[in-house]
């Protein structure tokens, strides 16, 4: 049963059909819109994929919590389709023995779409304005940037970082000599694509770059219409768009001259267990009387049937998630675990959680349960909470789920279960979740959930001060499970992943989007992130 999410055919309402064709089909009369070319593409996106500061990197264009690559502008490297880095501004780049400086080195071939060479003035100009002024990503490990020479650039860095080459695969790069308040309204740039036309709230129009640096795209024309899944539907039926982006509860709908495409994603959904005992600090309350238990929370990791949540809530359309970082370089295969209600039923039992007369469990008069809420309005998490709600419920677990507004969530998370999104193309999610925060919550823990782990600080630590990538990765997959220790299984548990939800699209018969790489948290820009590649046959 699909608890909610599932909607007929009749849940793409003759008015919101009616609605998405006519907007479309205006906007074609129009000429806002033209039909489709051999060298031109039509993509909904989702209302939120619409950058409400504009096109700027520093206030969440191609960074923040749905990266991907700006588009408009050039990065100074990449990350390819195996989530390696690569470059596309930089020809080289090195970091010093301390880990406190990067040297980057600059193409000299680069022009603006103005005209105006693009030059390390203009990296350093980005990067500290970014660090001044971002209000979606963190730069406070960057100290300054400075321009040696026209092609040279070294970043200082207030602590090593490691893992800064993928930043340096989301920042696109702007010109000092035309950036002002209203840049992210009238982009500049130097990338694959310009900005031809917006119109708030419905869409976008690309044109490609006619002054690239690289091969020229091959779609010259790429028009992006913001819509709601039912509206996108509509329009994919209509005929009138190449590309619509939908979800599980429409992935069994039949579309003449469409397939449905899925791509995989790290956009995991999964659930805190606050750990440590109850305690009060500034009104906030942390910890939890039952999932302060460690053979609790390992009971629920592997009392849950995830294949069966994939069935039964996604539709198929999903992988299992054991961790935050599931097909990531620095993924750890310990995190993997197989569903074994029996052992979950052994380890409650041996932890004094004793079945009862309703076949809920108690200790010492205290319930074996919690609340899971779920952010209200989203049927897919509300699906989700649901099903594991019925399955826990098999071992004796009693799961109330509530649907809350995130101005309380964060509050509440601290002391009951809270099912989230998160999936990142960076290491940095597993800090930012599992690492001890240093300006959270006040009191010495992980920052989204009660949790300290000194060992796992302590390789995560190492890894930012590492020397090389690949170095890096070992460590990030330490601080997951070293042996003894860590945030699998067989260490803390104080998460449980579910599953890795994958990204839906009704593709137009005849339209190749290429290989994807594996899309983060965001069901958006992702996907056009290779756009240019894209061809008709």
């Amino acid at each position: 049963m699909m608890l909610g999410l599932m909607t007929s055919a009749a849940g793409c309402s003759q008015s919101a059909a009616g609605k998405a064709e006519e907007t479309v089909k205006q906007a074609i009369e129009a000429g806002k819109v033209e039909s489709t070319e051999k060298d031109s593409v039509i993509v909904t996106m989702p209302v939120t994929s619409e950058p409400e500061a504009g096109f700027d990197p520093a206030y969440g264009w191609g960074a923040g919590e749905h990266t991907h690559e700006p588009l408009i502008q050039s990065t100074l490297t990449t990350t390819t389709t195996d989530l390696k880095i690569g470059k596309d501004l930089a020809t080289d780049y090195s970091v010093s023995e301390d880990g406190l400086k990067w040297t980057i080195t600059i193409r000299d071939d680069v022009e603006f779409t103005d005209g105006k060479p693009l030059t390390a003035e203009d990296v350093a100009f980005t990067y500290n304005h970014c660090r001044d002024n971002s209000t979606v990503s963190d730069f406070t490990m960057l100290k300054e940037a400075v321009a040696v020479n026209e092609t040279t650039v070294e970043f200082h860095m207030n602590h090593p970082y490691s893992i800064w080459p993928y930043t340096m695969a989301v920042v696109g790069i702007v010109p000092k000599h035309a950036y002002d308040e209203n840049y992210g309204q009238h982009p500049i740039g130097s990338g694959r694509y310009v900005l031809k036309q917006w119109d708030k709230g419905q869409q976008v129009i690309f044109e490609a770059n006619p002054d690239y640096y690289e091969e020229m795209p091959e779609m010259k024309k790429v028009t992006v219409l913001f819509m709601e899944e039912d509206a996108a539907l509509a329009a994919a039926m209509a005929g009138v768009v190449d590309v619509a982006h939908t979800a599980a509860s429409y992935s069994e709908q039949q579309i003449d001259g469409y397939g449905l495409t899925a791509v995989q994603t790290v956009d995991n959904r999964g659930f805190n267990l606050p750990v440590g005992e109850v305690r009060e600090k500034d009104g906030i309350t942390y910890g939890n009387v039952f999932t302060a238990d460690i053979n609790v929370r390992r009971a629920i990791n592997i009392g849950i049937d995830r294949e069966e949540i994939i069935e039964n809530v996604l539709n198929g359309y999903g992988t299992p998630a054991y961790s935050v970082c599931d097909k990531m370089p620095w993924y750890h295969e310990a995190c993997e675990v197989e569903y074994d209600p029996g052992e979950a039923v052994r380890l409650l039992e041996e932890a004094g959680w004793r079945e009862g007369k309703d076949g809920i469990r108690k200790k010492q008069g205290v319930r074996a349960g919690f609340t899971l809420m779920f952010s209200s309005g989203d049927s897919v998490r509300q699906a989700l909470a649901e099903e594991t709600a019925n399955q826990l419920q098999e071992i004796g677990i009693e799961v109330k789920t509530e649907g809350v507004g995130w101005d309380v969530a964060y509050d509440r998370a601290q002391s009951e279960p809270l099912l989230w999104g998160w999936g990142a193309h960076t290491p940095m999610e597993l800090y930012n979740i599992y690492h001890t925060a240093e300006n959270g919550n006040g009191i010495g823990e992980a920052r989204y959930s009660p949790y300290v782990n000194e060992t796992a600080d302590a390789y995560m630590d190492e890894a930012l001060a590492a020397s090389s990538l690949e170095e890096a990765y070992e460590l990030w997959k330490k601080a997951q499970w070293d042996g003894s220790t860590g945030i699998t299984q067989d260490g803390d548990i104080p998460w449980i992943w579910l599953c890795n939800i994958e990204h839906l699209y009704f593709v137009r018969d005849g339209l190749m989007i290429g290989e994807q790489k594996i899309h983060p948290h965001g069901h958006g820009w992702s996907l056009i992130n290779n756009v240019d590649l894209w061809s008709w046959k």
